[in-house]
């Protein structure tokens, strides 16, 4: 590398278009690398931590690049084939790479400037009385404080609104604004106590003489200091951890600091992890039964043949036993093992399991653990020594994106799920999709998991594409659920229903709690009821930054809005017609679980939501309570159908069937359809025959039909002849385009010339809209869809560059540059 004109080209943290060229200083030549994060200025003032992509001695025609300001690592942080997967990620789902950065490293490793108000030095006191009252207190506490940030201000005023006392004390030249990058990784720190190297034995007597008669406190931390300092044999036993010292009695930290001062003591702070590292191989694999083994020996020749193997196993047929054989295979081989799961929260049991048949060598990586946890798993995760670095990492999506040291295997279990797919903000990527590029890129091998496979990987695994695995009986040989149907309009018509739940539901209900088992009911809504009504005019109350109804929330008394979180008091009066006649209408969780703990008072109920499972203590005890049997009855929505496996269950009662089925979405059948027999997996996995209740007003629809068959495969087979008849996926690709702008005319405006452009490239069949959405304003921005169909065989890049021009001739149109474009490939 010449050591003048040399410049980097990085990425930074932004959802901006392309790299960004910075000029490299004669210090940091050879210092700068491809994959280490740099120091740069970007805009007037503010600092951001960047990565370096390319490096080159072009220099750029049209301006002066800033300069690298500082390097920030000794080794690359990200490498070339972790680039390799965000250039995939970036083209496939028509994203920027700052996106990409943004999703894909731990919070730790983003650095960016915090704006600091600090007073100007170069200013003397002239005029400083012609300040007002709160003026003059921020420049007081400024020259208290070197800086402090805007919120720090405000918060010394106590009021919210600061700028415009800012923006006085800068025209006045009293205060300048400083960028000051922030690190946001702190290393943990353990401290450990030893004697003063000048205290020897005889010294030591006369100390502890002097202690004792003068500080007693001191003196007994002492005589508990040396009584761990020495071994039984007498011989000195090196440091002590202070925390084991205070945890025996507590001292203040004055106690230690003034021994410490005296230098009869010192302290040493030791770099300790935060990753808890479990015993190493606590139990052994258990043998597969005959069935798992040959799905074991199937998918194994199977990668053979292709890389990717879809294993369809019912639920509770042990497939987790076969991924662990499987893992153990590719451990052997020194090589590692990404275990991704749809909801990381939800599978403690899995945890457990895995971490004592593979031990310490197991990390767990999701958006759930703190910035410092994240950051130190990321390191491990690529650490180039097999023996400091995981074996297996389990994961949410953004795991995908760790430095794999020799990556083997990827597993994606419940590989159908919707929460693989990132919706915002960008990059909108489909981890399940985007690990089998990873491991292509790679030469390792995908394993996709599902008691309902998605209809694309059923597809693809029919064809051919992926190799195809079928695991159809239950481990131990139990029965798959029975599932019968209840019509709640006959129920209603004949006076049978009770609430929410029908008289044969309630019935098996009674049974199953005088048997000391356990009940799962499962409402996919959250919330007590859908909204409120005035029965005199039928007025709703909406949200006042989005088109949709409020959500009423009894436990807090609220109204609230799913789509942006604002809440509102709930309405005593109707705001159309003034009459206090308002009522609930529609129900969620909240309100079954009220009503089932009215019908059985003497039995414990249970909760699980988005509302009472926003901490990681709280969905913890929530589970740990069913799985001990201290609760009964575990009302819940989707939340219970993803990885539970609780021995006790009986019964699983699906309340509202409709809901999920009559959604207008082309995936709707498919989804009730997993959800429904998902959720009915949860009953009798162990000893007996469990017993599903679906309560619906249409039992004879065919999606209610398969799921009470367990007929997987002719569902599937009509579905796929629907989804070619209407030109869906997996036989077309589908790219939704959201336009949107807080005017609605603007909105609509850019809509309708977006739609015209397409169609003079693409033609009229292959472009959809543009429709107003079933929520057509989101937190104060109008929206606009609009849907591309492109056939398997029609060029799917050309469609993409297309799309692409049609971006930039919005951004030559004044008009319409404000306009904000969504792109979303492969929706779900």
């Amino acid at each position: 590398m010449q050591a003048e004109n040399v410049y980097a080209d990085v990425i930074l943290p932004l959802s901006v278009e392309g790299l960004y060229t910075y000029e490299i200083p004669e210090e940091y030549i050879d210092s700068v690398a491809i994959g280490k994060r740099v120091i740069v200025q970007f805009g007037k003032q503010k600092i951001y931590s960047a990565l370096v992509r390319k490096l080159h001695s072009i220099k750029p025609d049209h301006y002066k690049p800033k300069e690298i300001l500082e390097v920030l690592d000794s080794e690359p942080m990200v490498t070339e084939m972790q680039f390799r997967l965000w250039d995939w990620v970036c083209d496939y789902y028509m994203c920027n790479l700052g996106d990409v950065m943004n999703a894909a490293l731990p919070p730790a490793l983003k650095l960016q400037s915090e704006t600091l108000l600090i007073r100007n030095e170069d200013k003397d006191d002239e005029g400083i009385e012609d300040l007002n009252e709160k003026e003059y207190k921020i420049l007081s506490s400024l020259s208290v404080d070197s800086g402090l940030t805007i919120n720090s201000i405000a918060a010394i005023l106590g009021q919210k609104s600061v700028m415009h006392l800012i923006k006085n004390l800068i025209e006045k030249g009293w205060v300048i604004l400083h960028e000051e990058i922030k690190d946001k990784y702190k290393p943990r720190l353990k401290s450990y106590i030893s004697l003063h190297q000048d205290v020897d034995e005889s010294k030591l007597k006369l100390v502890l003489d002097e202690l004792e008669r003068r500080a007693p406190k001191q003196f007994e931390l002492m005589m508990l200091f040396l009584k761990h300092f020495y071994s039984a044999s007498g011989k000195a036993n090196g440091n002590i951890s202070k925390d084991i010292l205070k945890s025996e009695k507590e001292f203040s930290d004055a106690a230690f600091r003034t021994l410490i001062q005296k230098s009869i003591l010192a302290e040493e702070s030791v770099e300790v992890s935060r990753l808890n590292d479990a015993d190493k191989n606590e139990i052994k694999l258990k043998t597969l039964n005959p069935a798992q083994q040959q799905s074991y020996d199937e998918i194994r020749a199977s990668w053979k043949v292709s890389g990717v193997s879809l294993l369809f196993g019912v639920t509770s047929s042990g497939k987790t036993e076969v991924y662990t054989h499987l893992i153990q295979d590719v451990i052997d081989r020194g090589e590692q093992v990404l275990y991704l799961l749809p909801e990381i929260a939800l599978t403690n049991q899995l945890i457990d399991r895995l971490n004592k048949v593979f031990g310490g060598r197991v990390g767990v990586y999701h958006s759930g653990l703190n910035s410092a946890v994240r950051y130190e798993v990321w390191q491990k995760s690529g650490n180039p020594d097999p023996a400091e670095s995981y074996d297996l990492i389990l994961g949410a999506r953004s795991s995908l994106f760790l430095p794999f040291r020799k990556l083997g295997l990827i597993i994606v279990d419940e590989e159908h799920d919707s929460s693989f797919k990132q919706h915002d903000p960008s990059p909108r990527y489909h981890a399940r999709d985007s690990a089998i590029m990873l491991a292509h890129m790679l030469g390792a091998k995908t394993l996709l998991g599902s008691a309902t496979p998605s209809l694309e990987s059923w597809h693809n695994a029919k064809e051919g594409k992926y190799g195809f695995i079928k695991l159809s009986e239950r481990y131990g040989g139990v029965k798959m659920p029975l599932i019968e149907v209840v019509n709640i309009r006959e129920e209603t018509r004949k006076k049978l229903l009770s609430g929410l739940f029908s008289s044969y539901l309630k019935e098996k209900i009674t049974e199953t709690l005088k048997n000391g088992e356990q009940i799962i009911l499962f409402q996919n809504r959250r919330g007590f009821s859908n909204m409120l009504e005035c029965r005199s005019c039928g007025w709703v109350p909406q949200c006042k930054h989005c088109d949709v109804s409020l959500t009423y929330h009894k436990q807090s008394n609220n109204l609230k809005c799913h789509y942006c979180g604002s809440v509102y008091n709930v309405f005593q009066t109707c705001s159309a017609c003034g009459s206090t006649d308002l009522k609930v209408k529609g129900f969620g969780t909240e309100k079954v679980e009220e009503e089932i703990s009215a019908a059985f008072p003497a039995i414990k109920v249970s909760r699980m939501d988005h509302d009472t499972t926003r901490s990681k203590k709280s969905l913890s005890k929530i589970l740990e309570d069913f799985a001990e049997n201290r609760v009964n009855i575990l009302v819940g929505t989707q939340m219970v159908t993803k990885g539970l496996d609780f021995d006790n269950v009986n019964i699983v009662g699906i309340l509202n069937a409709d809901n999920m089925i009559n959604f207008p979405d082309f995936r709707s059948h498919e989804r009730a359809f997993q959800l429904m027999a998902q959720v009915s997996g949860r009953a009798g996995r162990r000893a007996k025959q469990g017993r599903v209740i679906i309560q619906t007003g249409d039992p004879n629809h065919h999606v209610i039909r398969k799921v009470v068959e367990h007929d997987y495969e002719s569902f599937y087979e009509q579905e796929l002849n629907e989804r070619m008849t209407f030109r869906y996926p997996p036989f077309y690709r589908l790219i939704r385009i959201s336009l949107k702008h807080k005017k609605e005319h603007t909105a609509s405006l850019g809509a309708n010339k977006f739609v015209s452009y397409l169609r003079h490239y693409l033609g009229n069949e292959r472009v959809l809209g543009p429709e107003i959405p079933m929520v057509p304003r989101v937190k104060n921005y109008y929206i606009r869809n609009v849907l591309i169909k492109a056939e398997k065989e029609h060029s799917f890049a050309k469609v993409k560059e297309i799309i692409g021009i049609v971006q930039q001739m919005f951004k030559s149109d004044p008009e319409l540059r404000p306009v904000q474009i969504h792109i979303d490939v492969d929706p779900v």
